[in-house]
């Protein structure tokens, strides 16, 4: 007789036959001579009537693995997540702290200084533009401010024109007009194409070509721009001004609720409200009346020829204006490119109807083609915002004193504690950027389409 391993085998391959052959074939007829021959007919009746008399599901339970491990800490996906992170947060933790001690152990054995105590010291140089008291004797923190206030003033100015740059020629690609759509296509090619530090050396040199300051070009005795920048008149408060303020505070805050109104009554009603001109007359009536009642606390500080230059008013240095411009002008392009993509993204049929509905091209443009191509734009323009505010360190070219140039420039090569210089200013730009970030995925979040 076969053993009961010999069964097995012979009984497997013998329904496998039967599956795919069927015992009336000829290779059935051989299997039956091979178990008469091998007396393992016993087996098989065996194993036969023991497959027969289980069913399906005590089969499944059966072959079914053990739930005891299935449901153990480390097979649980929320668990073992953790678990990764944690791995991984330790390593990070482990490889920093392994850099910065190794860092400062070099910098002892060098006798190079360490720490953050420099920032107390005096500076001992100028700024060439402030928008804080600074005196050569103010502290190294003072410079950090000071570069801080000048990178995000020159970004928000570059955010500010870049954008209606942007917006405007995007807009004009698909006028109807040929001129202004081609003036519109040159445009993009052109200055998208060329590198940003070019065009902040290109726009220097013209603004360094304007004349002297007794042959500035002027205008109505109150504005004047030369080789030196442009000098403006300045407003100056008087007693009384704070009412001013606080009703331009007042007008602002009462547009923003204003449009809130509207847009939730045109929501439920249908009925579109003059916003663009009741905003007009919040903006201007407010602090008109304000300055009426409170007898125009202002006067103006014009600025005045002194020797060789202008005194007083507002100083807008060339080195800011060729970095502002230059930044609007090639960020604006990329801007524009990003408003083509959102409008061509808006599907026609969205235009047909509206032009069906009597609907202008301008009302179509701002009310219909605009808001929808937004959920594409955004996007594009949180980059587009975050690079131009990285570009800002090109500004070391012409030597406007922004953050790079005057903390991890002038401050560094006096006071040689790179490793604090630098991280301070990594630290800097990587906040601005998140907060860009931030601001921009908040605003996407409103104009994303929300599916019911």
């Amino acid at each position: 007789k076969c053993t009961m391993e010999q069964g097995r085998y012979i009984i497997f391959t013998g329904y496998a036959l039967k599956k795919y052959l069927g015992w009336g074939s000829i290779m059935g007829s051989f299997f039956d001579i091979f178990l008469q021959r091998q007396n393992c007919f016993h087996l098989i009746l065996e194993e036969t009537s023991m497959f027969s008399k289980k069913t399906t599901e005590q089969i499944k339970l059966e072959t079914r693995p053990s739930t005891t491990r299935a449901n153990s800490f480390y097979n649980n996906p929320k668990y073992r997540a953790w678990m990764y992170q944690a791995f991984l947060a330790l390593f990070l933790i482990g490889f920093f702290y392994t850099i910065i001690t190794n860092t400062l152990d070099n910098m002892a054995a060098q006798g190079i200084k360490s720490g953050f105590s420099f920032l107390d010291t005096s500076a001992g140089f100028d700024v060439l533009m402030t928008l804080i008291p600074f005196d050569t004797t103010d502290s190294y923190f003072r410079i950090f401010a000071i570069g801080i206030l000048n990178t995000v003033l020159v970004s928000l100015i570059g955010i500010l024109f870049s954008t209606m740059l942007g917006f405007v020629f995007g807009i004009a690609y698909f006028s109807p007009n040929y001129l202004i759509k081609k003036i519109a296509i040159v445009y993009v090619e052109v200055f998208m194409n060329i590198p940003v530090i070019l065009q902040v050396i290109f726009w220097y040199t013209i603004f360094n070509a304007l004349p002297i300051a007794r042959e500035s070009i002027n205008l109505g005795d109150s504005v004047f721009l030369n080789v030196t920048g442009l000098y403006l008149p300045k407003l100056v408060g008087d007693s009384g001004s704070g009412y001013v303020y606080a009703a331009i505070f007042i007008a602002i805050i009462s547009v923003f609720l204003l449009r809130r109104w509207a847009k939730k009554r045109q929501e439920n009603t249908g009925e579109q409200f003059p916003l663009l001109p009741s905003s007009l007359a919040l903006l201007v009536g407010l602090p008109f009346i304000s300055l009426l009642v409170s007898g125009i606390p202002f006067h103006l500080d014009y600025p005045e020829l002194k020797g060789f230059n202008f005194k007083g008013g507002i100083t807008i240095i060339p080195e800011l204006m060729s970095l502002a411009v230059a930044l609007s002008i090639y960020t604006g392009a990329f801007i524009a490119e990003a408003v083509r993509a959102g409008i061509q993204s808006v599907p026609k049929g969205q235009t047909e109807a509206a032009r069906s509905l009597g609907l202008k091209e301008s009302k179509i443009m701002s009310l219909i083609i605009v808001p929808q191509s937004m959920r594409v734009i955004t996007p594009m323009l949180n980059s587009e915002y975050q690079s131009l505010v990285k570009n800002t360190t090109v500004a070391t070219a012409i030597g406007y004193p922004e953050l790079f140039t005057v903390f991890a420039g002038s401050a560094l090569n006096q006071v040689g504690q790179a490793v604090e210089i630098m991280f301070m200013t990594l630290a800097i730009y990587f906040a601005i950027n998140m907060l860009i970030s931030f601001v921009m995925n908040r605003f996407n979040q409103r104009t994303q389409l929300n599916s019911r």
